[in-house]
């Protein structure tokens, strides 16, 4: 299953999740700095917490951020990725004039990809091996 320091414990379960998100801005506009995104990593980071998770990994550019997040297998990846982006807005607007659009930094869409672990070739192959009943 692979080294125990990949994986956390929960009270009934064992999980090693990870998602990759990307948020891009407002009709992609270019409107995030250095200094933007230097104020977002830290409320980001504090978002994941407050659902159990944790922000592995992050950076970004001028009109999109990639985030890295380890998730528990209890938090609805939706409701986080809505907070996410909610939180990170309003803070930021609060603390730079940003121009957004009707004060929407983010558009309404996101890419989400699991990741981490096992190639899924590897683990077809894993799960077709297993014992089969006579």
């Amino acid at each position: 299953m692979g080294d125990d320091r990949d994986y956390r414990t929960g009270r009934h379960c064992v999980f090693g999740l990870h998602v990759h998100l990307v948020f891009v801005t407002k009709y992609r506009r270019g409107v995030l700095t250095d200094e933007h995104l230097t104020a977002m990593e830290p409320v980001l980071a504090a978002v994941c917490a407050d659902f159990g998770a944790a922000l592995v990994e992050f950076n970004g550019e001028d009109d999109h951020v990639h985030l890295l997040v380890e998730y528990p297998p209890t938090v609805q990846l939706s409701r986080m990725v809505g907070s996410l982006k909610g939180v990170s807005s309003r803070r930021l607007r609060q603390q730079f004039s940003i121009r957004t659009h009707r004060n929407h930094l983010w558009s309404p869409s996101c890419f989400a990809a699991s990741c981490g672990g096992a190639p899924l070739s590897i683990i077809h192959r894993y799960v077709e091996q297993q014992r089969h009943p006579n």
